[in-house]
């Protein structure tokens, strides 16, 4: 596998929405399309979405070998986010090891307490388990207004972001024991600059409703907040019975919120561990 031009960044990218989801293809067509960086990508075969952590370790995961136009070499792989970023950043898929790690964009905002259950913000922390700079980023997807060019406005604005971070890893001054998660507002374009912010409180409150079969309930985006009631999750045709009691997720209202989305400031989260 050639390594492409030893001088540029070498960046790999995941995701948790899958590998076929634009927001990971308008991210990597923007950095692919500044000419700067080596790209690979490493990223789910389907959607992982509020996977969290979670990692596959009772059997194998298969890898098979994709094509993403200007990437040295993508994969798409049966793991969870973290199983992507474990196996892009081990050299047993790559001959070398990313200077940086993105994940995302995602379709939805991660903010707050949401970053515990983001399959997307998990794909940067591996990274940063393993001391490796990373970035996870959100596109606050809001059904009706956003479109997917959308994500890659939002992958253009965060370049600099990158670009800053490589600058940084290169002359050894990137902080450690931190990562960032970036969530880009729904009006990319009218946003006011980037502000680096502390890690937010807010929590949307899931609860259950009693269902009489797997077809019933609503398609739930990836930060778990906006759901569509015209393209219901079709799971399966199971029938609740007495034996088997089917219960189906239900978002509440949020709690608190530390920082304000709407300001249309680019808001930019400094995850501390």
């Amino acid at each position: 596998m050639e390594e492409g031009n030893n001088k540029r960044g070498r960046i790999l990218i995941t995701n948790d929405d899958g590998i076929d989801a634009p927001g990971l293809r308008g991210l990597v067509s923007s950095l692919v399309n500044t000419n700067l960086f080596n790209i690979f990508v490493c990223a789910p075969d389907s959607e992982k979405s509020a996977v969290s952590h979670s990692i596959t370790w009772l059997h194998p995961i298969s890898a098979k070998q994709v094509h993403i136009h200007g990437t040295i070499a993508s994969f798409s792989v049966s793991g969870t986010p973290a199983d992507c970023t474990s196996l892009g950043i081990s050299k047993s898929l790559f001959p070398s090891v990313p200077h940086l790690v993105v994940s995302g964009i995602n379709r939805g905002s991660n903010c707050g307490y949401h970053i515990v259950y983001s399959g997307t913000v998990a794909g940067a922390r591996e990274a940063f388990f393993n001391n490796i700079p990373s970035i996870s980023i959100s596109y606050d997807w809001v059904e009706g207004k956003s479109n997917p060019q959308d994500f890659a406005l939002a992958a253009q604005v965060c370049i600099p972001i990158i670009n800053a971070v490589l600058v940084a890893i290169k002359k050894q001054s990137y902080p450690g024991r931190c990562f960032l998660n970036i969530d880009v507002p729904t009006n990319v374009a009218n946003h006011k600059g980037y502000k680096l912010t502390r890690q937010g409180k807010s929590i949307f409150k899931m609860g259950w409703r009693k269902v009489t079969s797997e077809t019933e309930g609503r398609r739930m985006l990836s930060d778990m907040t906006n759901t569509n009631t015209d393209m219901p999750k079709k799971i399966g045709t199971s029938s609740a019975s007495p034996e088997h009691l089917l219960f189906a997720r239900e978002v509440g209202s949020f709690t608190f919120f530390l920082i304000d989305l709407k300001s249309r400031y680019f808001i930019c989260m400094k995850h501390i561990v």
